[in-house]
């Protein structure tokens, strides 16, 4: 009877809550934050013609019904409970981050796929942990120190890769022995392990930088940016040198993304007719070519028509360069089809690189970036961002499909959020990218979706007096560079300094629930592969002699002093 009233109990609360959520006829009216009527539609006669076209009903029938909400969490439960932990270690990792992810872009993007209740690929997976992302002496991070931080293990200082935070922002000199360090990359190859990292952004951009990069300064991508510090570049190794000479860099089998102007001189022109970047007359590219025509089979491709003709059962080492600088928004490549025969999906990439990784016995890590999140809010294009996390979703879905979880860890993440908020209160159904509600100060009506500072506040307010709203009806929120509402001026919206998920399938994905630092991330991954600091202990059983001769001297230890 105890455990009867006890499930009665939690039913009831779940009924309750469902209440709230749901809009049932006959129901409590709508509450005071909102400027609807009973009937539904906007109180102001005059802001009510600003309106969009008629709403469709956003849910299903059986949503009015409490016991959907009973039956859903029950089997929610159920699953949950006959779901064992996979104790396995994982042969292969790829490790997903989605730069700018908040989970306030996750949700939107929900709702920008359709519905609500919807789910991104990898939010079934089975385990979510969330972690902390400032950096050692800022509140809210950069994508450098977090990419240091989930890539090597330690928070550094804004704006800096992988050195240590007791070293100044643009350091020429410092003591590089004492100071850099190597991470989850580097720890993989160690291990006799392929490793790969694909991005759409450039090649050279932070984040994956962090995956095998030093720099006092993330925007010293090449020799003129060191020189533009008082850095002399003949000493200071820029981002795109070190993706060329460095030996973890060298050691990469997969490289993918966009970036060719850090890597070609001033007087080279691209494959597209674009020149390079530097003025030390290094060809970067040519330079990788000759280095791996010595260490195996290789391949360099820059369209997308050469990436999917490459033979990965007889390539060892992949260099791809799709753009000059950052690679398209997918929405441009789906509205120009010359560009989506050159240009390759993050899901195109994402494939190819598991195909030729794959082929190592020992197993691989993938480090893959969905990088035009974060660049498309920087814009305050909110369709843009959104459309750029489902294309993750996408890539990642692939990625678990083409893999199994008995031995392949998938870990996705982001690096940071962003101010974009999802707000107001919308009838479910209501266009996510769309007006949501009415001021009931100004009387106009604002979108869902909107920024907490961006250049976009120049258009949320008028020209003549920036204390007045403009009226956001009058725009076209079809246009995919559409700039979303802003409350505070800025020539570039900022960062946010929440907290980011960590969702988690395969061996060991239990490890990655709790509430943690961003620099535990490489860790957890690192046991599990058994990589870095675990290496020893999986490499043919040698950490059992140690433990044996630790045993025996603690034992020995115990008998002399009990002699005494």
């Amino acid at each position: 009877m105890r455990d009867l009233a006890r499930y009665f109990a939690c039913f009831l609360a779940f009924a309750l809550t469902a209440g709230e959520l749901v809009t049932v006829p006959g129901a409590r009216e709508p509450d005071g934050h909102s400027r609807r009527g009973k009937d539904g539609s906007f109180k102001s006669g005059a802001a009510s013609s600003r309106s969009q076209t008629p709403q469709v009903q956003g849910f299903q029938e059986r949503e009015l019904e409490t016991d959907y909400w009973l039956e859903q969490a029950q089997q929610t439960l159920a699953q949950k409970l006959a779901t064992p932990h996979n104790t396995n270690h994982a042969k292969n990792v790829i490790f997903f981050i989605g730069d700018g992810m908040s989970s306030q872009t996750v949700a939107a993007t929900r709702m920008y796929l359709g519905n609500e209740a919807n789910f991104l690929s990898f939010e079934n997976f089975k385990d979510l942990g969330s972690v902390r992302t400032y950096c050692v002496n800022r509140q809210v991070s950069d994508s450098s120190c977090t990419a240091t931080a989930y890539l090597s293990g330690v928070k550094i200082n804004y704006g800096m890769v992988n050195i240590a935070a007791s070293v100044d922002r643009y350091a020429c000199e410092y003591d590089r022995n004492a100071s850099d360090f190597d991470g989850l990359l580097k720890w993989a190859q160690d291990a006799g392990k392929s490793t790969g990292i694909v991005t759409t952004t450039k090649i050279t951009h932070a984040t994956p930088a962090g995956a095998y990069a030093s720099s006092a300064n993330r925007y010293w991508e090449n020799d003129v940016e060191v020189a533009s510090s008082d850095c002399d570049p003949a000493r200071v190794d820029d981002i795109a040198e070190q993706l060329v000479d460095k030996e973890v860099a060298q050691r990469f089998n997969v490289v993918l993304g966009g970036g060719r102007g850090n890597l070609l001189p001033k007087e080279t022109m691209d494959e597209e007719g674009k020149p390079g970047y530097r003025q030390d007359g290094k060809n970067l590219i040519e330079q990788w070519k000759q280095t791996h025509e010595t260490m195996g089979r290789s391949q360099y491709v820059w369209n997308r028509e050469q990436l999917m003709s490459v033979d990965t059962a007889n390539t060892d080492y992949l260099l791809g360069l799709f753009e000059s600088g950052h690679m398209k928004y997918n929405l441009e490549l789906k509205d120009n089809s010359e560009a989506s025969r050159t240009e390759p999906t993050l899901e195109d990439m994402t494939r190819k690189a598991i195909e030729l990784l794959q082929r190592n016995k020992n197993g691989y890590v993938l480090f893959v970036e969905g990088g035009l999140i974060d660049v498309a809010h920087h814009e305050t294009w909110a369709r843009l961002a959104l459309d750029e996390t489902a294309e993750m979703a996408k890539a990642i879905d692939t990625a678990r499909k083409m893999t199994s979880e008995q031995d392949t860890l998938i870990v996705v993440s982001s690096d940071h959020s962003h101010t974009m908020t999802y707000n107001g209160y919308p009838k479910r159904g209501n266009d996510i990218l769309g007006l949501g509600d009415i001021s009931d100060e100004d009387l106009l009506p604002y979108t869902t979706l909107s920024y907490a500072n961006g250049l976009s506040y120049y258009s949320t307010y008028t020209e003549e007096n920036h204390a007045i709203r403009a009226d956001p009806s009058n725009y076209d929120y079809k246009q995919t560079d559409m700039r979303y509402m802003a409350m505070v001026p800025m020539d570039a919206e900022t960062h946010g300094g929440d907290d980011v998920g960590v969702w988690a399938s395969g061996p060991m994905s239990h490890l990655f629930r709790g509430v943690y630092e961003q620099n535990t991330i490489p860790y957890l991954i690192s046991y599990i592969a058994q990589i870095g600091d675990y290496y020893e202990e999986s490499d043919s059983g040698a950490g059992q002699p140690l433990a044996a001769c630790l045993s025996l001297l603690l034992g020995c230890s115990i008998a002399v002093l009990m002699r005494r």
